[in-house]
Formats: structure tokens, C-alpha cells, sequence
């Protein structure tokens, strides 16, 4: 599965070498397609100022429902 960029996703796994923790969001900024393993990812949002590289397997994608918007009218 292909997650589309800019999704937010949710780790699935601790990643102890940058002390990130299973359920820690972040938001997927780059897709590595592979043709042979999974896919690869980079997130951002998990770190200050850097970016987290995860493979397909280590990530899930956060359902975010979405509301209509108000729209604002201004009388001139």
C-alpha cells in the first residue's frame, strides 16, 4: 500500500535510535517506491528541524474525518 504524501500517519513501533515511541505522529513529506522490500518513507514532525526515514511496515495511516467548512460572508 502506497500512503499518499502529506497523509498523517502514526508509527507502529518504537524506533529507540531517535527515541520515538509506538503511536508518535508524524507527517510523510517523501515516498522511496522500491522494487523489491517495502516501500520507504520520510516523516516529519517527530523530531525538531528533521526529517525520520521508516519503512511501509513501520507506519499507519491516521484516519482524520473532515468537516465542512464555515463559509464567512462580509457585508460591505
Amino acid at each position: 500500500m502506497t500512503f499518499p504524501l502529506f497523509s498523517q500517519v502514526q508509527l507502529t513501533q518504537d524506533i529507540p535510535e531517535f527515541n520515538l515511541k509506538k503511536g508518535s505522529v508524524g507527517v510523510i513529506v517523501e515516498h522511496y517506491p522500491m522494487s523489491q522490500g517495502e516501500d520507504g518513507y520520510s516523516l516529519e514532525g517527530l523530531i525538531p528541524q528533521d526529517t525520520v526515514e521508516v519503512t511501509e511496515s513501520q507506519i499507519k495511516l491516521i484516519k482524520v474525518e473532515q468537516t465542512p467548512e464555515k463559509a464567512t460572508f462580509f457585508n460591505r
